[in-house]
């Protein structure tokens, strides 16, 4: 077994049980990419078994802190046992359900959504690349299905020096499936969608936002970034009349007047706007319109706390305009899914667009990730989805 051993005074993220050594931490030690090895403090301690990532700044990922412990097939059947479990105590209302978030379930660098009867894959390190067909497998034998498609085409795999995949690893068949999700349906493309296929993560709020639509008699609704319509539907869900979806891709446009369809909403109260959505909120303004209710869902202005700066100015001036639109007692949903922007400075940003709008609004409650995107007490990054919803003044 090789060693990886860390300068003195650079065990304490792995004492505290986070899984991530940077490669300023490294002392001395190498290993292919992916290959387990033991991590050890300056003095020969032990202090978890690893994946060493010879082309990532995350020089070593831990699987476990447990030196008895054995990275072998049966660890992995046994993480993903685990992480199954906790998601079938979560009596999720739908058929697409995120079964394991990397890091949180004890396994970094991997994603796993279902949709339906498919398992949409990402193996994003050195070390699940490495362990691929072993994790393929137990998957398919802890979950019972028999379909698994690889969406292994993020970024990310670039700094772990790995090349995009994507395809299937296990069955075949169409990539399309329709989700239930509480009282909506959507269909999802596990091949072409964004992410895995869709955004799980938002599935909670935007059931939030259907019972907030009715709650506050909302008739008019703006969904910025509105990708495939969720937000839209939930909005026809709840009572509103007009609802206007604004996205930059024609294709996920067309798929959301889909869904008004298949909801069985009247397509007259839904209109697509394939445009920019800032030069939209901006011509709107001009226009004198305003809106019961907006949902603000950008893409990820910043993927790290480097291009934290950039990003805030981004975020508040959709922020700042999203407001000035809002009727009096408007509602707003405002979402950040940037790892580089915390949930203290998202509040803080929102706060300061309202204050270059003349806004001022009571903030109903703080929004994240479906519960089936778990953060752990030992990794706060994983944190990634924050949000706000607001009521204007």
């Amino acid at each position: 077994m090789k060693v990886i051993r860390l300068r003195e005074g650079k065990e304490r993220s792995l004492l505290r049980q986070h899984p991530w050594v940077f490669a300023g931490s490294v002392a001395k030690g190498k290993a292919d990419p992916g290959e387990t090895v033991r991590v050890e403090a300056d003095d020969g301690r032990f202090l978890a078994w690893a994946a060493f990532s010879p082309s990532s700044m995350i020089r070593v990922r831990a699987w476990s802190f447990d030196e008895a412990e054995r990275i072998d097939a049966g660890f992995f059947q046994r993480r993903l046992q685990a992480a199954v479990a906790m998601r079938q105590r979560l009596a999720i209302q739908s058929n697409g359900v995120r079964l394991v978030h990397g890091e949180a379930d004890g396994l970094p660098g991997l994603i796993v959504d279902r949709y339906d009867d498919i398992l949409s894959v990402q193996f994003l390190s050195a070390g699940t690349e490495r362990w691929k067909d072993v994790i393929a497998d137990a998957l398919l034998q802890v979950t019972g299905c028999q379909r698994l498609f690889e969406r292994s085409d993020s970024g990310v795999r670039q700094m772990e020096g790995l090349a995009p995949a994507k395809g299937w690893l296990r069955g075949e068949g169409s990539t399309t499936v329709t989700l239930q999700e509480h009282a909506i349906r959507l269909t999802v493309d596990v091949e072409e969608g964004h992410k895995t296929g869709y955004y799980l993560d938002q599935r909670e709020n935007r059931a939030l936002f259907a019972r907030l639509v009715r709650q506050l008699g909302c008739k008019s609704v703006l969904n910025c970034y509105s990708y495939t319509g969720g937000f839209s539907v939930a909005a026809l869900a709840g009572g509103a009349t007009e609802v206007i979806s604004v996205d930059s891709s024609g294709p996920a446009l067309a798929r959301a007047d889909a869904h008004v369809l298949l909801n069985g909403f009247d397509p007259a109260h839904h209109t697509s706007m394939d445009a920019d959505v800032n030069g939209t909120l901006r011509q709107l303004l001009k226009d004198g319109r305003q809106f019961d209710a907006i949902v603000l869902d950008p893409p990820k202005f910043a993927p790290s706390a480097a291009h934290a700066d950039r990003a805030s100015r981004a975020y508040k001036d959709i922020n700042r305009l999203g407001l000035k639109l809002l009727k009096p007692g408007g509602l707003l949903l405002t979402f950040s899914c940037s790892g580089g922007i915390g949930a203290e400075l998202f509040h803080k940003i929102v706060a300061g667009a309202g204050l270059d709008a003349g806004v001022d609004a009571y903030l109903m409650q703080r929004l994240e990730a479906s519960s089936d995107h778990p953060t752990t007490l030992c990794f706060p990054e994983g944190e990634y989805l924050k949000g706000l919803a607001l009521l204007r003044r």
